[in-house]
């Protein structure tokens, strides 16, 4: 029989814990780095940029609902105000025809007081001078004495403005 010569390697404890060392050491590399101080103040800077927008879009999103909401009941209130117009207008025929009537004369009261609380104006047309964004001439004479051209000088239909949005302009006879 052959003797065949077997080489033992003798280990020791410190050996194995060196060796345990060295594969934490390999593994430790091989792990995903863990974030630096700078790397986690850039990712918050960039969160709260985004927090800082959304909520900026937020408010922004709010205040263009609240200004629709607005533009929306002011329109429907025009739309009101434009149909009480020809009940004003019956009115003040009605105070024209008969004047002394305290009922009709009661009601273009309370018209008029309406109108005040609800923003409706009466334009001033009779001795102003011609506006065209605000009155609309009907027809032109021959001016009286003492009037200039353009100077309007009596009123057929009164016009009215909502706040400062023209519902109706007024239909007026202008001096030439």
């Amino acid at each position: 029989m052959e003797d065949k010569e077997v080489k033992v390697e003798s280990v020791s404890i410190d050996n194995a814990k060196n060796a345990t060392a060295q594969d934490d050491k390999k593994s430790k590399n091989e792990s995903p780095k863990e974030p630096n101080l700078d790397d986690l103040m850039a990712e918050l800077a960039e969160t709260r940029d985004k927090y800082l927008r959304t909520a900026a879009e937020l408010e922004n999103t709010r205040r263009r609902a609240a200004l629709d909401a607005e533009s929306r009941a002011r329109s429907r209130a025009m739309l009101v105000a434009e149909k009480i117009l020809p009940v004003m207008d019956a009115v003040d025929a009605a105070l024209k025809h008969n004047p002394e009537d305290e009922g009709i004369i009661s009601l273009a009261r309370a018209l008029r007081s309406s109108f005040d609380e609800i923003g409706i104006t009466k334009i001033e047309s009779v001795g102003q001078p011609l506006n065209p964004m605000l009155h609309n001439a009907i027809q032109v004479i021959d001016a009286p004495e003492n009037t200039a051209a353009g100077t309007i000088v009596e009123e057929m239909q009164p016009g009215y403005m909502f706040g400062d949005t023209v519902l109706r302009t007024a239909m007026v006879v202008v001096a030439k």
